[in-house]
């Protein structure tokens, strides 16, 4: 009996042990520590995970119309929706909900006019509140701009200090035009500053430069004139009537606008030359001097005696009344050629009362007559023909025909020019004439004229 209750008193533990370890252990259904939904039964889990996507929906916009199925751990949605966008979203929304095994997203996008319309038209109404919440901080970033513009066209409205500081009205106006881009500028940074969207500076400043650079490649050949015209109108190499020479034409300048030099050839016609050439290019001024040279070339014979030519040469030139006496004209031999000897006279003149063209006409007619009246012949050009008859051949030449009263006579020589004719007039009449005339071509655009006489010249 002892042996039996000692037996006892050992297996009552044991079976207490057994009991206790073999007990199914309570189910729990809850959230994680890391939010995760963790279910043991499959159904309690379907249901726990088509609770939590429900709750998620309801807090979200848009989604009214859809409804969540789960069957062994698959989601399926149905229903419809704004968007594919939308509808995209959910799955990554189911996707983190554990115990979620596949998505079937059946989702569509509604057709309702009403239910689309609707986000447009709730969106277009809070920007209008927004619009109008904001419009009294716009209206004073909007006068701040106004009254900075306004402080920059008032001073540069200003003439003296900035013709002052500038050599010519040109550039004064281009100082002006930079202030008030400078004060626009200014405006534009104060009323972004006030309305807090400084930051869209950086972004208006990239396309302004962009775009600028893009205009510049278009009409680079207009910023290149344009450029040229302001450096033109500051070094001033010619002035209004000067006579110049530009690349082969030559006239008196009329004016010099932003874009082309102009001038008046002594046809009377009108040459408009880009500034950028005018810039670039050789420029003759042939009226910066008062003296000018001209030149007479004059052919005699090789067997003249060409001493006693340059001495005649120099002699007729330096009595001529318009001739300077400084500079000294000057006679000599230039040339020498087949049948000729070039000897070359050079005169100046005052082009204030002298015309040139007149001048060198009156030096080349009395040269001649000179010349004539001193027995100095000027070769005509002759050949020799050699090889066409043997040396010891005599040579026939053929006879002219005898004059007879049906046969007119050869016409005499001309006679020499005389050298004690009247003088020609050989004043600066035609270029005082061209002078009014291009006069009175400057009258007509003073206004866009960027020469100055008063202006320094280089």
């Amino acid at each position: 009996m002892r042996l039996l209750f000692l037996l006892a008193c050992l297996c009552l533990p044991l079976a207490s042990v057994a009991q206790t370890t073999s007990a199914p252990a309570p189910s729990t259904t809850g959230a994680q520590p890391d939010g995760s939904i963790a279910v043991e039964d499959s159904a309690a889990q379907d249901a726990a995970i088509a609770t939590r996507l429900r709750a998620i929906l309801a807090g979200l916009e848009g989604y009214d119309h859809v409804t969540v199925t789960v069957a062994s751990g698959i989601v399926t949605l149905r229903g419809t929706t704004l968007d594919s966008a939308s509808a995209t979203r959910l799955n990554d929304i189911a996707s983190r909900v554990e115990g979620v095994v596949a998505i079937r997203n059946e989702l569509a996008e509604t057709t309702d006019v009403v239910e689309r319309l609707n986000p447009a038209l709730q969106r277009f109404r809070g920007r209008v509140l927004q619009f109008v919440a904001f419009l009294p901080l716009l209206s004073i970033a909007l006068a701040a701009f106004a009254l900075i513009c306004a402080l920059g066209f008032w001073i540069a409205s200003w003439r003296n200090p900035w013709e002052r500081i500038a050599p010519n009205a040109f550039i004064a106006e281009i100082y002006r035009q930079v202030l008030r881009i400078g004060f626009v500028l200014g405006g534009v940074v104060a009323a972004l500053d006030i309305l807090g969207a400084t930051a869209l500076l950086s972004t208006i400043l990239g396309a302004a430069g962009i775009v600028g650079l893009a205009i510049g490649f278009a009409v680079r050949d207009t910023v290149e004139n344009f450029i040229a015209s302001i450096l033109l109108s500051i070094r001033q190499p010619f002035r209004p009537n000067d006579t110049v020479e530009i690349e082969g034409d030559q006239g008196k300048v009329v004016r010099l606008t932003s874009r082309a030099t102009i001038l008046l050839s002594y046809d009377g016609n009108q040459i408009r030359i880009p500034n950028a050439t005018v810039f670039k290019a050789r420029i003759v001024n042939f009226t910066r001097n008062d003296e000018r040279r001209f030149l007479v070339d004059l052919g005699v014979a090789p067997d003249a005696d060409l001493a006693a030519a340059q001495a005649l040469a120099l002699d007729v030139v330096s009595a001529l009344p318009f001739v300077l006496k400084e500079p000294a004209p000057l006679a000599w031999i230039e040339t020498i050629g087949d049948s000729t000897i070039t000897i070359r006279v050079a005169a100046w003149i005052s082009q204030a009362e002298t015309s040139f063209v007149l001048a060198r006409s009156e030096a080349i007619r009395l040269l001649l007559a000179a010349f004539t009246e001193a027995g100095i012949d000027m070769p005509e050009p002759g050949l020799r023909l050699l090889g066409l008859t043997p040396p010891d051949s005599p040579v026939t030449l053929p006879q002219a025909p005898a004059a007879t009263a049906d046969r007119p006579h050869p016409a005499p020589h001309a006679a020499a020019p005389d050298l004690h004719a009247e003088a020609t007039d050989v004043t600066a009449r035609p270029e005082a004439a061209l002078e009014r005339i291009a006069e009175a071509e400057r009258q007509i655009g003073e206004d866009q004229d960027l020469l100055n006489k008063s202006a320094p010249s280089e």
